[in-house]
């Protein structure tokens, strides 16, 4: 898939809309063979005051590369390259599936519940308005591709975990998207995935980030390629993140210091 990305002749097929920096919807081309996919040119982007180095694009495919490197397949394939309106991510399009339909066999990610109880296969996260002076919890599933995205989020600094960019694609895999505002050197880890905040990592999240940590060693081929896309004081906290959660074994915690939760969370 990422040779087709990188390769393949781009054809603008329309602009989504919803989205707050120019999004396109395209098709890719190369060699007989065509996907649908994501361009987000560099030019479409509106300048972050946090966020004065780099590009939304390239940490998107920065955030690509790590997620790789897990072995958890977390994010669709992405790439960097020259499109119709100039530099800009390509990344695949997934076409995500309807977990509300009773018939798709998969299970609900996010939900809001009466009561101050999350119930069994939920996990708490905060309190919502849902109007009318009420309130109702809002809790994410006990899911372990929830759990895997929740690391890979608090290692690449994810500053926008909404649930829109939670997909559920129909063989079961999930995938995050929309990874721009990541890698800050300061902690402003935002998501709806705090559900396991405090809690021991897994052994698996433990040995994924042993593995991690000789990958992001200077000189290895992942910390060369991020280089290329990330700062190296960004680089550097890369490093910082993975070593503070192997040292202290658990899934983070909201610092206090910036909104945990973004908005809007859908």
């Amino acid at each position: 898939m990422e040779a087709l990305l990188a390769k393949g002749e781009l054809s603008v097929v329309g602009r989504i809309r919803e989205a707050s920096n120019a999004v396109l919807l395209c098709t890719v081309t190369h060699e007989g063979v065509s996907a649908e996919a994501v361009y987000k040119p560099v030019k479409g982007e509106r300048p972050l005051w946090d966020f004065p180095d780099g590009n939304l694009a390239r940490r998107e495919v920065a955030a690509y590369l790590v997620s790789e490197a897990t072995g958890w397949g977390l994010v669709p394939a992405t790439v960097l390259r020259d499109g119709p309106y100039g530099e800009g991510m390509v990344q695949q399009w997934i076409e995500a599936a309807d977990e509300d339909d009773p018939d798709s066999g998969l299970p609900r990610l996010l939900a809001l519940v009466d009561g101050e109880e999350a119930g069994e296969g939920w996990k708490p996260v905060a309190f919502a308005d849902v109007g009318e002076g009420r309130t109702a919890l809002l809790v994410h599933a006990d899911d372990p591709r929830l759990r895997r995205l929740s690391v890979l989020d608090a290692v690449i600094n994810n500053g926008d975990r909404k649930g829109g960019h939670l997909l559920p694609a129909p063989d079961g895999r999930l995938y995050g998207i929309d990874h721009g505002v990541s890698f800050h050197t300061e902690d402003k880890l935002r998501t709806l995935l705090w559900g396991w905040a405090g809690e021991p990592l897994t052994d698996e999240a433990r040995g994924v980030l042993t593995e991690l940590t000789g990958r992001l060693a200077e000189g290895a081929p992942l910390a060369t390629r991020l280089a290329e896309l990330i700062t190296a004081v960004e680089l550097a906290a890369v490093r910082e993140r993975v070593a503070r959660l192997l040292r202290t074994g658990i899934h983070p915690q909201p610092s206090g210091q910036w909104p945990s939760i973004p908005w809007p969370p859908v």
